[in-house]
């Protein structure tokens, strides 16, 4: 019993250890570029799911304008770009920089890759799934300004680890159906979104120039 305290203790030392050495962000360049507005180009989608694109989309813009940022509309985004015959968001990440810096007068760029999205079966336990990285680009230069990622999860805070396993195969089942049916991805993705594109969170972006709280508790160059 003493040893496997000891052992315990360790490994809690370890890991506050590693986690203090954590290297903080640095924010030089996105300090340097200081954007007030950013242009969100419609997600790249690597899941199977044809709706991930939208739906993350037009789940970035309220964290985005609350932590201070003016947001380019992302439909009338969207419209513009098809009426160039531009449709597919990975013709839309190649378009040039200076190309969307003359067109939208954005100080940045917001690029956003979909890795997972949507309902999956897991034999005792089924959830929705949205995962996301992203990576803000200075418009005028061409500087990655801030890049990061984020998960959420329908199952988080879930334990199935004690039931009767016909049970939990069943519940597996039907939170597969209801979830797919009632499109759980799209607010999954609303959270994956907020852990994404907050400044509230660890290593996020910085507040903008609407925000309160901008230019406060921010890293010094």
């Amino acid at each position: 019993m003493k040893k496997r305290f000891w052992i315990a203790l360790a490994g809690l030392l370890l890991l506050t250890a590693c986690a203090s050495n954590r290297q903080a962000y640095d924010y030089t360049a996105f300090q340097t570029s200081n954007p007030a507005s950013i242009l969100v180009l419609p997600p790249i989608n690597e899941s199977p799911d044809v709706a991930a694109s939208n739906s993350v989309l037009t789940n970035t813009v309220y964290p985005l304008a609350e932590s201070g940022y003016y947001v380019f509309p992302v439909e009338v985004v969207k419209q513009a770009f098809r009426h160039n015959g531009l449709d597919v968001p990975n013709d839309i990440h190649a378009i040039p920089l200076d190309k969307l810096q003359e067109v939208f007068g954005t100080d940045a760029v917001l690029y956003i890759t979909v890795t997972e999205y949507g309902t999956s079966y897991r034999v005792v336990q089924s959830g929705t799934d949205v995962a996301a990285n992203a990576r803000l680009v200075d418009a005028r230069t061409g500087a990655t300004l801030w890049t990061g990622s984020a998960r959420a999860s329908s199952n988080e805070g879930n334990n199935n680890s004690s039931g009767n396993i016909i049970g939990m195969l069943l519940t597996a089942v039907i939170q597969q159906i209801v979830e797919s049916v009632a499109d759980k991805g799209y607010d999954i993705a609303s959270v994956t979104s907020n852990r994404l594109l907050s400044a509230s969170v660890t290593d996020g972006i910085l507040y903008g120039p609407r925000s309160p709280k901008y230019w406060k508790n921010q890293p010094k160059q």
